[in-house]
């Protein structure tokens, strides 16, 4: 059977399961398309029209596979900045140029996917995307709360309108204006039916999203008082205002004003800020899917692009990438980009045939949701979150949330971005070691011998300016391979890098795949969050490391238990025993650290950090080694890969020594020492079957101990685990 055939009958046989997705979302999408085209002073309809254009669009040209699009939460205030800005007053007008800022945008986005632009959410810090996160959430909750206790004339700017929500409150209790008092029982009925919506156990209940439930009550609270010919206590200025001829009431784009300041401004703004949340929800959908799937983020920024500046040719507003109903999306089961477009359809036909119930909808009911919505994006809890990262990373967030309120969404993420700089210098104590790496990190990738790891090595300075490099060697990379990714070389590791390898480490491991981060262990820290920054001090300073376990010394203390080990993850400077291997003779070694040692103390095996070299050839390298106690004495020998450190072993005096009858052993290995006899009587049949069915290890004899080396190179945690078994297990053959 083709490809083809084998796809076209998934998708056939997955199709039901779309088709019920699609129209749950629908039932989402409505209420929400006209509360957030309504919190942006755009007509409802505006962001019904982007819903339906962006999921048909999108559904048969995007890249991404179960995401949804529609208008977002995140355009509100830059939708409502610019139409309030263009308008200069008169709010229609403010929109008509909004439209053509839209459709320009739109053709901006396009752009940058075909300049593959996709990576342009990497470019800023994880707390300052947080903040400006915050700072939306703050801007839709500011003026619709208000409207949701019944108050549709409050207006100011964001904080102005947020100081006011007492008055708001205190004023509530204090009219006696029956439409408004309606109009807040709704509202506040609504509110409450988002917050314990979740809470209610009956699944009959949770067949209608939340928001639809809002839609059915207060609809059919009209219809109640209609039946019992009681009037409706709401005029026209409390309800949602559709069009009687939908189709023959769209408006279309002003370009008048297409060379002004203004106007470039808002169509940067709306570029911006749709690109930024649309990756940003794309990235998070992905993780979402059950089969792992990655989506094209370069094809999809073209496709919603195109989609925008379709719906600002027709009075819709931006489209975007939306994470809330691409969740619902997900969890309805929905496999693949026909869910986003029977979600258009649905929601099409809902307001073509429900045109007459729709215009019933209190505008309150509307604000409910969307102040639950702002509530969301500005939880206390997100606050509590950044701050246990970092104090530097609150402080980033907090200067952006509040940049943002008192100016603008361009400004505020300037300003989030310019302080990270500004706090990354401060860290590294040094200005021109900040600028001098700005351009790094130099990031090497290579699968290593005999079917092992891939290992990722990171050198200098890794932030969330040239955290694309090291994901453009991740990509590269098979889900279901093992990755090392060392961090040794690397003197500064900041927290986007820090939650960005996160999510890739998610992504590996659901594939069968696995990311072990290693050499941080040294970095110094302000934080036991394992987002927290990472940086070089003296490691002499370090007295309390114990309270900032790396995730690869929480595993270390864990295999320890396992083992019925102890760990001492602090250094060690009592290293002498080391020197009487031939390995160490020329090396230099300070210290030892992060130990894990037997009962008897007799298996040892620890990170070494050694120098070799002189001058501009010094060089450090780290490494993780195992030593073992023999209890007695055993011949002088090394053994090594053939080839790898002849020369070494040669200057010392030391010969390849040949076994009898095993010649493929021969070819393999360096076998060198003092006594031949006694190295090839201690190398009987077993031991060489032992190590010839083993991976390759260093190791050496000094008369009364074993050294055992892997690599040039820190250990991960499963090699550790696999050094010690096989140390435990050449010890009981030696012996």
């Amino acid at each position: 059977m083709s490809p083809k055939t084998n796809h076209t009958q998934n998708f056939v046989k997955t199709l039901p399961k779309n088709i019920f997705s699609g129209f749950v979302v629908s039932l989402i999408a409505l209420p929400l398309g006209l509360g957030l085209a309504l919190a942006s002073e755009a007509p409802p309809i505006s962001g019904i029209i982007a819903a339906i254009v962006g999921g048909i669009v999108v559904s048969l040209l995007g890249g991404s596979n179960v995401t949804i699009t529609g208008p977002g939460n995140g355009m509100v205030i830059v939708l409502l900045n610019a139409i309030t800005t263009l308008g200069g007053g008169d709010m229609y007008q403010g929109y008509l140029y909004t439209l053509a800022a839209v459709v320009v945008s739109g053709v901006l986005q396009i752009l940058l996917g075909f300049l593959k632009m996709g990576k342009l959410a990497d470019f800023f810090p994880a707390s300052a995307i947080e903040g400006m996160l915050a700072a939306i959430g703050l801007g839709i909750l500011s003026k619709q709360f208000h409207i949701m206790i019944g108050n549709n004339d409050a207006s100011g700017s964001i904080v102005t309108l947020l100081g006011n929500i007492p008055n708001g409150i205190y004023s509530l209790f204090q009219q006696l204006e029956l439409m408004s008092l309606v109009a807040a029982a709704i509202g506040i009925t609504g509110f409450l039916i988002m917050v314990f919506y979740s809470k209610i156990r009956n699944p009959y209940f949770h067949l209608i999203p939340a928001p639809m439930w809002i839609i059915i009550i207060s609809v059919g609270l009209s219809f109640t008082l209609s039946a019992l010919q009681i009037p409706y206590p709401l005029d026209a200025t409390f309800l949602v205002n559709i069009p009687d001829d939908v189709l023959g009431s769209l408006a279309f784009p002003n370009f008048s004003k297409v060379l002004e300041g203004d106007f470039i401004v808002t169509v940067f703004a709306i570029t911006l800020i749709a690109s930024i949340e649309s990756l940003l929800s794309i990235k998070a959908v992905d993780k979402l899917d059950s089969l792992n799937r990655r989506s094209n983020v370069n094809k999809d920024l073209k496709a919603l692009g195109f989609a925008t500046a379709i719906s600002g040719m027709l009075g819709g507003i931006n489209v975007v990438t939306v994470i809330a109903r691409s969740s619902v999306n997900v969890n309805n089961g929905a496999t693949n980009r026909s869910a986003n477009f029977f979600h258009a359809f649905f929601l099409a036909a809902l307001v073509l045939l429900f045109q007459d119930q729709l215009r019933k909808i209190p505008m309150a009911a509307l604000a409910a949701i969307l102040v639950y919505t702002g509530y969301k994006l500005a939880t206390p809890k997100t606050f509590r979150k950044i701050a246990k990262i970092g104090r530097e990373q609150i402080a980033i967030f907090l200067i952006t949330l509040f940049t943002t309120l008192f100016t603008n969404l361009i400004t505020g993420i300037s300003i989030g971005i310019f302080a990270t700089f500004i706090i990354h210098i401060i860290l590294n104590k040094s200005f021109s070691l900040f600028v001098s790496h700005l351009t790094k990190p130099n990031v090497l990738l290579f699968k290593e011998r005999d079917g092992g790891n891939f290992y990722l090595s990171v050198k200098y300075f890794c932030s969330f300016l040239n955290f694309y490099k090291l994901k453009n060697k991740l990509d590269m990379v098979p889900e279901n391979q093992d990755v090392v990714l060392d961090f040794s070389m690397c003197t500064f590791v900041d927290h986007t890098v820090m939650e960005g390898l996160e999510n890739y480490t998610e992504a590996f491991a659901k594939k069968g795949g696995s990311i072990e981060i290693i050499g941080l262990d040294k970095h110094g820290t302000h934080s036991k969050h394992p987002f927290a920054i990472r940086k070089i001090i003296p490691f002499a300073k370090l007295s309390t490391i114990e309270r900032y376990f790396t995730k690869r010394q929480v595993l270390l203390k864990a295999t320890a238990k396992e083992f019925k080990w102890h760990y001492a993850p602090k250094k060690n400077t009592k290293t002498q025993f080391l020197c009487g291997f031939i390995f160490f003779t020329t090396r230099q070694i300070p210290y030892l650290y992060n130990t894990l040692s037997s009962e008897d103390c007799k298996f040892r095996l620890f990170d070494v950090d050694f120098t070799e070299g002189a001058g501009i050839a010094h060089e450090e390298v780290k490494t993780t080694v195992m030593h073992i106690e023999m209890g007695t004495k055993i011949p002088i020998f090394v053994l090594d890969r053939e080839g790898l450190l002849d020369f070494i072993y040669n200057l010392a005096g030391f010969k390849d020594i040949d076994l009898l009858d095993h010649p493929d052993f021969n070819k393999r290995f360096f076998l060198s020492g003092e006594n031949k006899l006694e190295i090839q009587k201690l190398f009987n049949d077993k031991l060489i079957l032992f190590f010839e069915s083993n991976p390759y290890y260093h190791v050496e004899s000094n008369g009364t101990s074993l050294l055992i080396l892997k690599k040039e190179r820190l250990l991960s945690v499963q090699e550790i685990k696999a050094m010690i078994y096989f140390g435990q297990q050449l010890h009981q053959l030696i012996r």
